[in-house]
């Protein structure tokens, strides 16, 4: 594969799928790598210190073959080594926060916010201080939901199980009288019609996967980094551990088979 001019993407794992696959859909003619950390899965306990450094490890792999645009397809790393990878690496770096607290603050209407994401993310405060820098005035709400991560690698994305695992999370939130919902995990898209269905219509979802591939639009058009289209796009995915396991459950993160994968030692 001729992976010069790839975009491309990493994540500690097969969430990060979920912002790849809107990526294809809204730049289909772009080739992408992704890389997904599978040996050191999940981030979200580290420190920042070990969080920098290994998402450093990974964007000097995927640099090292060509890329022209790197995306942090991980909200915990995203929260602490994106604004190192940015001094460091001479090429555009996206990250999923951002992206997702433009969205949020676009489409609320009350100014009352309410954010999901693993404990790591919750923790580190991203979405409020992102939010805050656009829109002093908004109030944010967090809750952590850490079991919509094995519910959606396991495929338990409907039924009884995760209704009921979306109440016990989002009551408390929606009592806050919030009119969006950021879901502030590359798992939760997998999920979205069961919290959608919790929430109510009166509550906006940000899918920080949709908006982050919008940037990716953005930022290719602003710069001129646009493929030519004479090509066909190529797809290729990097992991560091257990390949075949990445295959079977990223093809429902993806949307689709997943073909070229290869192990690489991070």
């Amino acid at each position: 594969m001729d992976e010069e001019g790839a975009i491309g993407v990493f994540d500690s794992g097969v969430g990060g799928l979920t912002v790849l696959r809107q990526i294809t859909l809204r730049v289909p003619g772009e080739s992408t790598i992704y890389l997904g950390d599978t040996a050191r899965v999940p981030y979200g306990t580290k420190s920042p210190q070990t969080v920098i450094r290994y998402a450093r490890t990974c964007a000097r792999l995927l640099t090292d073959r060509g890329i022209k645009m790197l995306v942090v397809a991980c909200n915990t790393a995203s929260a602490f080594a994106v604004e190192t990878l940015r001094k460091e690496l001479p090429l555009p770096v996206l990250d999923v926060i951002g992206p997702g607290a433009r969205t949020a603050v676009r489409k609320t209407r009350t100014g009352r916010i309410g954010v999901i994401g693993t404990s790591g993310t919750v923790a580190s405060r991203a979405y409020p201080d992102a939010i805050a820098q656009l829109a002093p005035d908004a109030q944010v709400f967090c809750k952590p939901c850490p079991l919509f991560v094995p519910l959606a690698e396991e495929g338990w994305t409907d039924g009884e199980v995760p209704r009921a695992v979306a109440h016990a999370y989002l009551d408390e939130l929606l009592r806050e009288n919030i009119d969006t919902l950021v879901l502030g995990c590359t798992h939760y898209p997998l999920l979205a019609r069961v919290i959608a269905e919790t929430a109510g219509n009166a509550i906006a979802l940000v899918d920080s996967a949709e908006a982050t591939a919008e940037a990716v639009e953005e930022t290719l058009g602003r710069l001129g980094l646009g493929g030519n289209g004479l090509n066909s796009p190529q797809r290729h995915f990097l992991v560091s551990d257990a390949p075949e396991s990445f295959s079977r459950v990223g093809a429902r993160f993806f949307g689709s088979d997943l073909e070229h994968v290869e192990w690489v030692d991070c």
